[in-house]
């Protein structure tokens, strides 16, 4: 993996800038059509879940710079300048870390531990599909029109009631 000037996030097999965005999973096999089949995929989805090893989030990107000595090969035009320097940083609750990382095992592990992060976000977002193509194809539980429908009908207008009454004198 040969890093570019600048900036650079190392991915597995490609290069891409650091504030890009990743793009949508790609399902090549047909949808489920019955709820037996939704369901089947999302206890496969909790199996690959279970099977992943550890991970962590972040990026881990390349940077080049220059020393700043008048002499030195890194104020040549066109000179990438030292480095690469490999850095792992991520935001966590507002809060920014960062840290220098050493070529070899240690890059290595947290390339690999980024990488399973991925591809946790992905088993995630997928599960959260399949969840809701399972709600949608689950009927809506049918009640008499007795004494049951109607504290069921208060209860939930108390719900909302309290929902509205904190936004309105927050």
């Amino acid at each position: 993996l040969q890093p570019e000037t600048g900036s650079t996030c190392l991915r597995r097999g490609f290069g891409r800038q650091a504030n890009s965005k990743p793009s949508l999973p790609i399902h090549s096999s047909p949808a489920p059509n019955t709820l037996k089949d939704l369901e089947n995929k999302r206890k496969g989805l909790y199996k690959k879940l279970e099977e992943l090893e550890d991970f962590r989030r972040g990026t881990i990107s390349a940077h080049f710079r220059k020393c700043g000595k008048e002499n030195c090969i890194c104020t040549q035009p066109g000179h990438p300048g030292h480095g690469p320097q490999y850095l792992w940083s991520t935001t966590i609750k507002g809060k920014s870390y960062a840290k220098n990382l050493r070529l070899g095992p240690e890059l290595q592990k947290y390339m690999d531990e980024t990488a399973n992060h991925r591809s946790f976000l992905k088993v995630c977002e997928e599960l959260v599909q399949v969840s809701g193509e399972i709600c949608d194809k689950r009927p809506v539980p049918e009640m008499a029109a007795g004494n049951e429908l109607e504290t069921l009908k208060k209860k939930l207008q108390r719900i909302f009631r309290r929902k509205y009454k904190k936004r309105l004198t927050a």
